[in-house]
Order: structure tokens, then C-alpha cells, then sequence
């Protein structure tokens, strides 16, 4: 068996055949959605502006360290497709990184 690691995630996307309707209803809801109110979470955080051009999610995944970074970013796609999906909203061009925060090395500064 493998250690589990912890993987910070930011999928990006682009906004694509959105609806009226649907334009409408993220319009309303973008203040919810901004810069501030991203965090990494299982469930996801999603963020974008008004200008409905692209968005992001921010996930934490935590997987078999032995899959590695790239199975991380593959959950975490899937997961925002899964979400963008349900709520009926159009995308295109995911692309993702992942941090693997059990080896992320932190450099502090010496005093």
C-alpha cells in the first residue's frame, strides 16, 4: 500500500455556449465567486469575473502518492466537470496543476 499524499489543485477553464439564462444566474451570483473567496477545498472553489471570459476551481485532493501529481490533476478535472455538468453550465480547455504539499519544500527566512 502507498502513502497518501495531499494535492493542492487549480483547474482553469474557459466559459463556452453559456445561456442567457445561465450568464444571468453566474452574473448574479460573481460577488460569491471572486478573488477573496477562494480556498482550497474537497468539494471545490470556483472563482471568475464578470466579464464571464474564463474561470477556475481549487481543490484539494488527497491520493496515493505513488499516482502522483498527474492522477491528482486528473481527479480534480473531473471533479469540476462533474460540477460544471450538474449545473448546466458550458466549458472548454480545462487544463490543471498540482502541488504535492507533503513534499513542498518551504523555504523560511533566517533571521
Amino acid at each position: 500500500m502507498s502513502d497518501q499524499h495531499t494535492y493542492r489543485v487549480i483547474v482553469r477553464g474557459k466559459w463556452d455556449g453559456l445561456t442567457p439564462g445561465s450568464r444571468a444566474e453566474l452574473l448574479a451570483e460573481v460577488d460569491e465567486h471572486g478573488l477573496s473567496q477562494l480556498k482550497f477545498t474537497p468539494e471545490g472553489s470556483l472563482a471568475y469575473d464578470t466579464a464571464l471570459h474564463s474561470f477556475s476551481y481549487r481543490y484539494v485532493i488527497v491520493s496515493d502518492a505513488a499516482d502522483g501529481e498527474e492522477m491528482a490533476a486528473a481527479l480534480a478535472e473531473d471533479k469540476a466537470e462533474t460540477a460544471l455538468r450538474a449545473a448546466g453550465l458550458g466549458y472548454r480547455d480545462l487544463r490543471s496543476t498540482a502541488t504535492d504539499m507533503d513534499t513542498m519544500k518551504i523555504n523560511r527566512k533566517s533571521r
